[in-house]
């Protein structure tokens, strides 16, 4: 028996009950890992609890929303007093009005947003959006890019990326083009043939390893979009007020015409999507000026733009508009992470890093990945998973049990880093003798 096995025996009892009334045991696939899940009491900061007592330096931290760590002071005190005031009410409210406000602040290419209830439904709209303007149905995503669960666009996440996923039709993705990541002469050669209605594409791709975009394949397709009319969407999800204040588009200078949103919106506490773009684009979704229900694009949800989740996603992002130190914070660890682990995986020929700002991945392969399906098709599956176990032995959580990624999160302190640093030169060393 391991250590955790030895350490976790109440999460394996609760493992047992949870696997007869929900699919496989979990609420998201990707949170099972052998031999079976720790269950969590307690988080705060940079640290988790689970139900048997032990604790774990968490880089996880929450799908990568909790930028700040668990239970941030000022994000915390403003859900108790909105808690007291109402939580959902169903009508218009003060809160929606300053998060809109302050997400154009902070990203000017949203001149206009619209709230959701996750990233796949925002999404869902920005596609629609993008169709609705156009007047076309061709919608371009690429190998190994996430952006949810919405039918036309989850397809070729993982290989074999032709294949379509269990429960979805071939006619829900006929007008999805498919297209390597990083390759703009694809993308050249494929408008030719087809017309797109847009370009929708993750900055970084975060399941398919953090790989970044490379900046001349963004602007290459910002310029692509212009010449054929088509509308670049940036799914921003993961990256939206992680690497910058500004996202993604401030790094790499690049302006999409929608951006979506998710996560850290929230105050990284509460389910959240949000899209939104130029006027121009988002009046189709005026009542006022589309009185015909027909005409206008429709968005909308119980849930959306509650007051709990505004007022918490208000409070997190006006602390990171003003406060400039936590993204020097975070990127520098992050930077270093990536440098010292990337230098021991490279010295004992079992991989490399990729990633950007406080965004981490690590990949057993036999080359440096620019691409997610070099990541996705040549990675050493078995060494990825002992690497996720070694690291929970040492009391260490990352994100995925076969895809090993850290979110780094303001909590995050240079001894957690330096920690995780020599527990994985340990790893390294010890693979090798086996």
């Amino acid at each position: 028996m391991s250590k955790f096995e030895s350490s976790t025996l109440r999460s394996r009892q609760l493992f047992e009950i949870a696997k007869k009334y929900l699919p496989g045991g979990v609420s998201y696939s990707i949170r099972y890992f052998e031999p079976y899940p720790f269950y969590v009491s307690k988080a705060y900061g940079q640290k988790l609890i689970d139900v048997d007592g032990n604790e774990y330096t968490d880089y996880w931290i929450g799908h990568g929303a909790k930028i700040m760590g668990h239970n941030y002071p000022p994000v915390i005190e403003a859900i108790r007093r909105q808690i007291e005031l109402g939580i959902h009410v169903g009508l218009p409210h003060e809160w929606e009005i300053r998060l809109a406000e302050q997400i154009h602040r902070m990203v000017p290419s949203i001149e206009k947003v619209r709230f959701t209830n996750s990233g796949t439904e925002a999404n869902m709209y920005a596609v629609r959006l993008a169709r609705a303007y156009t007047k076309r149905a061709a919608i371009v995503k690429f190998e190994g890019n996430w952006h949810g669960g919405y039918d036309t666009l989850h397809v070729a996440v993982v290989p074999p990326y032709e294949k379509v996923y269990a429960g979805l039709t071939y006619g829900a993705v006929k007008d999805t083009v498919i297209l390597p990541y990083n390759d703009l002469e694809a993308v050249e050669k494929a408008v030719e043939k087809t017309e797109i209605a847009g370009i929708i594409v993750e900055p970084v791709a975060g399941a398919g390893g953090m790989i970044p975009a490379e900046r001349e394949f963004l602007k290459g397709l910002r310029e692509i979009c212009d010449k054929i009319g088509a509308l670049l969407i940036f799914d921003e999800v993961i990256t939206g007020f992680r690497l910058s204040a500004g996202g993604a588009q401030k790094i790499y200078g690049v302006t999409p015409d929608i951006t979506t949103l998710g996560k850290i919106v929230g105050g990284g506490e509460f389910a959240v999507g949000a899209f939104g773009g130029r006027d121009e684009y988002m009046e189709l979704l005026n009542q006022l000026k589309y009185r015909n229900y027909h005409e206008r694009v429709f968005q909308g949800g119980t849930f959306s733009a509650n007051m709990l989740m505004t007022s918490a996603g208000y409070t997190l992002l006006s602390e990171l508009e003003r406060r400039p130190e936590i993204y020097n914070h975070i990127n520098t660890l992050g930077e270093k992470l990536r440098k010292d682990i990337g230098e021991i995986l490279e010295r004992h020929n079992l991989g490399y890093t990729t990633g950007i700002g406080s965004l981490v991945g690590v990949h057993f392969t036999p080359i440096k990945p620019r691409d997610v399906k070099t990541a996705q098709t040549m990675k050493d599956k078995e060494k990825s998973r002992k690497y996720f176990q070694h690291l929970l032995e040492s009391n260490i959580i990352a994100l995925t049990y076969e895809n090993p990624q850290f979110f780094i999160s303001s909590a995050h302190t240079i001894n957690d880093i330096e920690r995780l640093i020599q527990v994985t030169e340990e790893f390294a060393k010890n693979i090798k003798k086996q």
